[in-house]
């Protein structure tokens, strides 16, 4: 099982957004980042999620992340947004409805276990992506 770790940051929200995620796949320890010059936290999350399984090919995953609202969004809300046409139950329009549908074709397409880490709590793995994000959203400015 290969297992993630994910994080998005903000310099103000909106404002300037980094990315960010670790795979380990035994021994094997990847890290990537990326930023955006204006953006949110979010969307950054997202973002982090989606380019970790983007690039993995194996099909059982475990992603790590400090966001309940990637977690919830995944595991919860997605199966409801989508049989309402992307409205959420007050009716509005979904947010990030571009990030949501391109993590949801991916995801599909593995076995997700998904653990959800209490941020900024001293957890290495947590740690490292959260440092690796705000670099990300430094340098993105």
């Amino acid at each position: 099982m290969i297992k993630i770790w994910t994080d998005g940051s903000c310099l103000g929200n909106p404002g300037s957004g980094g990315w960010a995620f670790v795979v380990m796949d035994g021994t094997k320890v990847t890290e990537q980042s990326g930023g955006e010059p204006y953006t949110t936290n979010n969307r950054m999350e997202l973002m982090a999620v989606l380019r970790a399984l983007s690039a993995i090919q194996n099909y059982e995953v475990e992603i790590h992340t400090d966001s309940q609202y990637v977690k919830n969004g995944m595991q919860i809300w997605l199966k409801n947004w989508k049989k309402n046409n992307w409205r959420t139950a007050d009716k509005k329009p979904v947010k990030n409805q571009d990030l949501w549908q391109a993590l949801d074709e991916r995801a599909s397409k593995f076995k997700i276990n998904w653990v959800w880490v209490r941020g900024h709590s001293g957890e290495p793995m947590n740690e490292r992506v959260d440092e690796l994000a705000r670099m990300a959203a430094t340098k993105a400015k």
